[in-house]
This record gives C-alpha cells, sequence and structure tokens, in this order.
C-alpha cells in the first residue's frame, strides 16, 4: 500500500476535495489520463535530447502535478525543467525515470482516496 502522505500534500488535497465535491474523482481520472500524454512527451523530448523540448515538456507536467498536490512529482518535473533550460542533457534521462516512478505511487495514492 502506498503512504499517501509521503507523495501528496494532504492539506491542500483536502482543500481541493472539498473545493471539487463530488467532481473530485472526475478530476482524478483527468489528471491520470493527461500525464499518459505529458509523460509520453517527456519521454520523446529525452530521447531526442533537445533541451527546450525537454524544458516545455517538464514545464507542462510540473503545473499538472502541482494542480493536484503531488510535491515529489512536482520537484522532480522542476529538476527536469532546470536542467534543460541549463542546456544540459546528462541526468535527463535518470530524472524521467523517477518522474515516472513517483507518478506510478501518486496515480495509485489517488486512486486509494477515491475508495
Amino acid at each position: 500500500m502506498v503512504d499517501v502522505a509521503q507523495h501528496l500534500d494532504m492539506d491542500a488535497l483536502s482543500e481541493l476535495k472539498m473545493l471539487m465535491g463530488d467532481e473530485f474523482p472526475l478530476l482524478v481520472e483527468t489528471f491520470s489520463n493527461d500525464s499518459i500524454v505529458r509523460i509520453e512527451a517527456i519521454k520523446e523530448a529525452v530521447a531526442t535530447a533537445k533541451c527546450e523540448d525537454i524544458r516545455r515538456a517538464a514545464h507542462s507536467f510540473k503545473g499538472s502535478a502541482g494542480n493536484m498536490a503531488a510535491l515529489k512529482l512536482t520537484e522532480l518535473c522542476h529538476s527536469l525543467e532546470e536542467l534543460a533550460h541549463a542546456g544540459v542533457t546528462d541526468g535527463c534521462d535518470t530524472l524521467r525515470q523517477g518522474i515516472e516512478q513517483e507518478y506510478d505511487h501518486v496515480k495509485a495514492a489517488l486512486q486509494g482516496l477515491l475508495q
């Protein structure tokens, strides 16, 4: 079982759940579906080693993860964004892998909150 508090800001997420009400499960589903696209964009950008594409893809996913109170995922995306912004591709694939692994934890944690 995933330790939710290790992957999500529970205070911020509680506020979001209260704000969204019955629409919260739809928000989680939308985030999950959208994340697949964003992770694929990161994969493609890292594979081509185009720093601007990496930066843009990481920035996009960073915002989405931040909106879902996924702090560690947001930090990983920020690190990838900063690396690419500096024109560095060494380490990008390692961060990409970390982003994918953390997303899996975040998705499981969010799904657990819906049950």
